[in-house]
């Protein structure tokens, strides 16, 4: 999470979905970086309005303008199946798993393979106050000359924390299943422009 105090702006790291690269870019132009732990360096839209934002209202009596990013649903989970590879985290992921078993572990216990973040739906709109601005990963331009205009300056974002080729490839019938668990992240999805 980065907070731009003079411009009112924060940015919510969604998982899996650029926040490193964008802390790296940002951090040197934002008056408060949460890095560490990742549970405050993530925390969500509900976190956000009920924790933080109370305390930059009390301090500012502003509003400030939440940003994010959000990742195409089914590229989100094909990014943490390889962050799982990369990384050999310690998880509940089989050894050696397919992706095709990730997503399966997926759709039986979904905050096992996330970190407890569940979907990107949640996240970015859980609680009464959604994140006001996101933008999709995809179209990282869009999010760039946002941050451009509103911070007042030229934005380059680096290339780091790629995770490795893998073969991700999903049955269809298990390509389904999963776009009907996530629907709601789907139904965001189509409304960002």
């Amino acid at each position: 999470m980065l907070i731009f105090w003079d411009q009112r702006l924060v940015f919510l790291a969604t998982p899996k979905a650029g926040s490193t690269a964008v802390e790296v870019a940002l951090e040197p132009l934002a008056s408060l970086a949460v890095q560490r732990p990742p549970e405050m360096k993530h925390a969500d839209a509900a976190r956000f309005h009920r924790h933080i934002h109370p305390w930059l209202s009390e301090m500012t009596a502003d509003h400030f303008t939440t940003v994010a990013l959000m990742r195409e649903p089914v590229e989100w989970l094909r990014s943490w199946y390889r962050f799982y590879l990369r990384d050999e985290q310690d998880s509940e992921t089989p050894d050696n798993s397919r992706f095709e078993d990730f997503v399966r572990l997926y759709l039986a216990h979904p905050e096992s393979v996330t970190q407890g973040i569940g979907t990107q739906s949640a996240f970015l709109t859980g609680g009464d106050a959604p994140v006001d601005r996101i933008f999709r990963y995809e179209d990282m331009a869009a999010f760039t000359h946002f941050l451009d205009e509103w911070l007042d300056c030229a934005i380059n974002l680096p290339r780091i924390n790629v995770p490795p080729s893998a073969d991700v490839t999903l049955s269809s019938a298990t390509e389904a299943e999963l776009r009907l668990a996530l629907a709601p992240d789907f139904r965001l999805y189509a409304t960002l422009s």
